[in-house]
């Protein structure tokens, strides 16, 4: 059976009319600017996540950091309309290098690493849980291009990009509930930090990549909810 040939929708907006593009480009470059170099030193001890019980930990945490920041930063022109519009071959190109040079390889890491995480059995879960969407979701959106199915590129893509900036809402998540559960390390924890570290990471890592990807869905159901919504008003006013 020949795929039906799908059209992306055009937009005749300036790349000034999307107000969200420039913040959200700001806030990868800045995300990565604190979050890369650490782990540019080769210095072990200067890693935010910490795991002594197996030598290889560190080295492919630092490969797949380096990884995912190329997905991060592609991903921004990537879902840019401007961009993708008036640069079509570009975004052709930085496609593949998103796919091929950031996810992929990113995502394959962070299952491997995902699997002897130091923070407990509930961030281990979260991680061989989203790294295998993230590979399906962007391989997914990568064949749909190849079969010139546009709408549904896009829509794999929208679901990929959400997991690819999952690591920020995760930190910003971590402040959060670092904030509020803190002072309870007394009491709800009986003093013990690591049950608090891993209570933490546990929530966090869950809601980093969940929420956002329940935002994309709703996103892109936006369109049949508001069909829905109109046939039935049509249907109560005949």
């Amino acid at each position: 059976m020949t795929a039906t040939l799908q059209k992306p929708r055009t937009t005749t907006k300036k790349w000034w009319q999307r107000p969200w593009i420039g913040p959200l480009g700001l806030l990868a470059i800045a995300f990565i600017a604190f979050s890369v170099p650490p782990y540019l030193t080769g210095d072990r001890s200067q890693s935010r996540v910490q795991q002594p019980d197996y030598a290889w930990h560190y080295p492919l945490l630092v490969v797949h950091v380096l990884f995912a920041s190329v997905a991060m930063i592609t991903c921004v022109f990537q879902i840019w309309p401007w961009f993708r519009q008036r640069h079509p071959q570009a975004h052709r190109r930085m496609g593949r290098i998103y796919v091929f040079g950031g996810v992929l390889p990113a995502g394959v890491l962070a299952l491997t690493i995902g699997m002897v995480t130091p923070f407990g059995p509930a961030a281990f879960a979260s991680g061989i849980v989203m790294a295998p969407l993230w590979l399906f979701f962007t391989v997914a959106g990568y064949r749909m291009a190849r079969q010139r199915r546009f709408v549904d590129h896009r829509r794999w893509m929208i679901r990929s990009f959400a997991l690819t900036m999952s690591i920020i809402t995760n930190r910003l998540w971590a402040i959060v509930f670092g904030i509020a559960v803190g002072p309870q390390l007394e009491t709800t924890f009986h003093g013990d930090l690591k049950l608090m570290v891993y209570s933490i990471s546990g929530a966090t890592t869950w809601l980093g990549w969940v929420i956002p990807l329940l935002i994309a869905e709703w996103w892109l159901q936006r369109p049949e909810m508001a069909r829905r919504k109109a046939r039935s008003v049509a249907g109560g006013a005949g």
